[in-house]
């Protein structure tokens, strides 16, 4: 089984928990010269029946593939068992490297898993307010300042605080706003504004 790791530092680990998050968009590294990818892009022709590489780009996972949720053990302690066995070694879950950095956990230890249900190719800012939504953007019942508009931001407010940022306050108008400025934190100042190539995986929680 394969991992997938979300950004927890704005909540999107969480975020999927809740069942608030059902899309992931994950930027497809091209060359300048990955023409004929583009082409098929375009014209929507992008089959993923298929794992065979097209220049370089393809997505990680397949339709109905299951994958794990990364989490650090001390996370997830609960859940995962006393001990772990890496490489024919074993060791306490708390001694292991995964125990703060889920980079290093294993799969088959991880006590939440999706199902990759639909995967698309689009530009980043081919999304729609309802993807935007489905990609973790909070959406507030009722405007939490005085600005009756602002009903969106890029993350749960129990997340991080809320302040002034370098140009304004990081409540957004629409959800495709806030994800434009969420996206910019993940992946990079400048990332909306390049609009990369991206796979748009489309999931469920499983458990």
């Amino acid at each position: 089984m394969k991992k997938i790791m979300f950004n927890d530092r704005y909540g999107l680990t969480q975020a999927v928990l809740e069942g608030r998050k059902t899309m992931t968009r994950r930027i497809i590294p091209l060359c300048e010269n990955d023409l004929n990818f583009l082409k098929i892009a375009e014209r929507g022709e992008w089959l993923f029946s298929s794992r065979t590489c097209l220049d370089g780009a393809y997505p990680a996972y397949r339709v109905d593939e299951v994958v794990a949720i990364a989490q650090p053990y001390k996370d997830a302690h609960d859940l995962v068992p006393d001990w772990i066995t890496i490489n024919g070694y074993t060791q306490h879950w708390d001694e292991c490297a995964g125990y703060s950095n889920k980079q290093f956990i294993r799969a088959e230890y991880m006590p939440h898993q999706i199902r990759i249900a639909n995967i698309k190719v689009e530009r980043l800012q081919d999304i729609s307010e309802e993807d935007c939504l489905r990609e973790g953007v909070f959406r507030y019942d009722k405007p939490p300042l005085h600005h009756e508009a602002d009903m969106f931001a890029p993350w749960a407010p129990h997340v991080r605080p809320y302040k002034w940022d370098s140009d304004n306050l990081i409540y957004r108008c629409t959800a495709r706003y806030a994800f434009a400025y969420l996206i910019d934190k993940i992946s990079g100042g400048g990332t909306w504004n390049c609009n990369p190539w991206v796979f748009a995986y489309e999931f469920e929680l499983l458990k």
